[in-house]
């Protein structure tokens, strides 16, 4: 566990290092970082330069324009932080200044505005060495306000700044201490941070999938997003103006039955929008809820999980929304676009349980207000009991006695509508009798996942699979 320090604490410590030199850049919300370092004393070996391109001519004049104006951005903060260090490696002398490390800290900033209609975001981030003459490292995170007042948020970034500066210097090995020290001197209601991204040789050993896991677990964001390809995504980037197509799941791991229901119901959504592909973004979703399903997160578990949907390609959402509102109204947040979510029977019969909605003053009511906005609807995939043999759809679902009349509601207004187009061979395929016959190596369900699922659940040993084991059957 690492120790708790005050700003002016950290700043001390960093300036009194011989070996840490660099530069501060801040556009935006002003000087709020460096002037911690300016004020702990000592300073004067430390920063090499400190300077705001507050005028946007003149930051292009230093930096380049960026497309589309746009200077809130991740594009933007790393070219901020490779020029300065370059030219921090082009004026200082190694030679005069042996045992060096460098670095520039940057950060691009938009605060609450006049009539606090936007909170204000923006990107912090440090390139910096941990030895001399090694390559550089990069740490990058995006930071969403929720404070009422500028001068509230200008001071938080300013925390943030030398939080992030300590801890690359001194938690770099260990990048979990290094983001809960984030928050040090930070309330977390105050400052989300939704996107975290670790580069270079001292972090070869990190997944970055694993660091935005991080964020949501210590409830430092709601909801992280990344590629098929294990990158970290602004949900922003990834949701903002689209319509949004979601499958909750546990995919432990996929099935037939899962990759059915989403294509399936993709197709319908589609027509119902009247969208492309190409205008829809197509989530994987997994709620911290049901990885923490067996007690706490068992982190090879999760990448067992997203490294097979990574495979089929699909981008992943990882949320802390237990509650399938939430899901909607974070969607919300992001875009007006069209808005649907397949999922199976049972789920849609927790939707409709109101022991859910307690802790809300609408109760049931005020969640399906969120839940059912702006056309959003569900795509229900049917369910054959394996004991009766009875298939249940929308159809013959049985809600609550009370509840019939607002289920009967949403099914007439086509927000509640079967997925009628998918495969019958499917509906007796259940994952926990996948899972248990992969634990016990017994044969048969390789035929019941998609197509490669199989072998990378093998070569890798995933979900308690023993290769050793794999000839034998049993019962």
């Amino acid at each position: 566990m690492y120790q708790k320090l005050t700003p002016k604490q950290k700043a001390l410590t960093i300036n009194l290092d011989p070996t840490i030199y660099g530069t501060f850049a801040e556009i935006g919300a002003g000087q709020e970082t460096v002037r911690h370092f300016f004020r702990a004393g000592g300073a004067s070996g430390t920063i090499a330069k400190a300077m705001s391109a507050y005028d946007k001519d003149f930051s292009d004049a230093i930096y380049g324009k960026e497309v589309k104006n746009r200077y809130v951005t991740q594009n933007r903060l790393r070219k901020m932080l490779r020029y300065e260090v370059a030219l921090i490696e082009e004026r200082i002398s190694r030679e005069n200044n042996p045992n060096r490390k460098f670095f520039s800290y940057a950060n691009t900033v938009t605060t609450i505005n006049f009539d606090k209609t936007l909170k204000g975001h923006g990107w912090v981030g440090i390139r910096f060495q941990t030895k001399e003459n090694e390559d550089y490292n990069e740490i990058v995170i995006h930071v969403k306000f929720n404070e009422n007042d500028a001068t509230l948020q200008q001071e938080t970034l300013g925390n943030l700044g030398v939080n992030l500066i300590f801890g690359a210097f001194n938690y770099y090995d260990n990048p979990r201490n290094l983001i809960e020290s984030l928050y040090d001197d930070i309330a977390k209601d105050g400052l989300e941070i939704d996107m975290i991204d670790f580069s270079g040789p001292a972090f070869d050993y990190v997944d970055n999938r694993l660091m935005s896991l991080q964020l949501v677990k210590h409830g430092m964001t709601d909801a992280v997003i990344f590629n098929s390809q294990g990158s970290n995504m602004l949900p922003a980037d990834v949701l903002y103006k689209k319509n949004i197509f979601a499958v909750r799941g546990s995919f432990r791991p996929v099935t037939k039955v899962n990759i059915d229901m989403l294509k399936n119901g993709l197709e319908m959504f589609q027509k119902d929008a009247i969208c492309t592909h190409e205008e829809t973004e197509v989530l994987i979703e997994i709620t911290i809820s049901n990885l923490r399903a067996d007690g706490d997160i068992d982190e090879r578990d999760f990448m067992d999980r997203v490294d097979i949907l990574g495979k089929l390609g699909y981008t992943v959402i990882i949320s802390n929304f237990s509650e399938y509102y939430r899901l909607i109204d974070y969607f919300a947040s992001y875009t007006s676009g069209d808005i649907g979510v397949a999922m199976g029977v049972n789920n849609l019969l927790m939707v409709f349980d109101e022991k859910y909605y307690k802790d809300l003053s609408g109760g049931i009511l005020e969640a399906f207000g969120k839940f059912f906005r702006n056309g959003m609807r569900v795509y229900l995939y049917p369910y054959k009991d394996p004991e009766t043999h009875e298939l249940l759809d929308s159809s013959n679902l049985k809600v609550e006695e009370n509840l019939k009349e607002l289920y009967k509601y949403f099914k007439h207004n086509n927000r509640i509508v079967d997925i009628t187009n998918h495969n019958p061979e499917y509906l007796g395929i259940y994952s926990r009798e996948i899972l248990r016959k992969i634990a016990c190596c017994v044969t048969g369900w390789e035929n019941q996942v998609p197509e490669g699922v199989a072998e990378m659940i093998k070569e890798r040993g995933m979900f308690g699979y023993k290769e050793e084991l794999s000839f034998k059957q049993f019962s």
